[in-house]
């Protein structure tokens, strides 16, 4: 009988020093909203400007160019000024494509070229795992709040002068 209970006791001994190691247990009690938090960046002291045919337009951006801010970009965030909006700058053009899971907002995806010029203005539905992605090549991605780029009168082939994109095609 003595052997059973030591025998008992080493193998609850054993799966709690598991579950320990593999921080299982300590995980689970970990809140999940710890990790869902939208990232905020400093506003660019410099306007992103739209040339459009109805004239110019100005946003406020916040510049995601790091790994992890490009990750991140507007993720869990709830609300954004309709003059606001965030410019993802790629190291070199490339094949894109974003997703708007855990993001609550309805945004317009914007893929500008290295030139500066809108290639497609794209919608991304609020939570979706659906792959948003221009038919060509892209440096930067410039999200607001959906519908903007077409109340503000961007289209195809417009222009986006920034010193992020600027400085990219000089």
């Amino acid at each position: 009988m003595t052997h059973r209970n030591w025998l008992a006791t080493g193998v609850i001994c054993a799966a709690i020093a598991l579950v320990v190691a593999t921080g299982a247990f300590f995980h689970s009690l970990q809140p999940a909203s710890a990790d869902r938090r939208a990232m905020i960046l400093a506003v660019d002291p410099q306007p992103l400007v739209a040339v459009t045919k109805g004239g110019e337009r100005s946003f406020s951006v916040e510049i995601a160019d790091t790994s992890a801010e490009l990750d991140a970009g507007l993720m869990f965030r709830e609300e954004m000024a309709d003059d606001h909006g965030m410019l993802f700058v790629f190291e070199e053009p490339r094949n894109l494509s974003f997703w708007m899971k855990n993001t609550p907002m309805p945004l317009d995806l914007i893929f500008v070229g290295q030139d500066g010029r809108v290639r497609a203005i794209k919608q991304g539905m609020p939570q979706s795992e659906a792959m948003i992605s221009p038919s060509e090549p892209a440096r930067f991605v410039l999200e607001l709040k959906a519908g903007t780029a077409a109340r503000s009168g961007i289209e195809d082939g417009d222009l986006l002068r920034h010193p992020a994109i600027g400085n990219a095609h000089n």
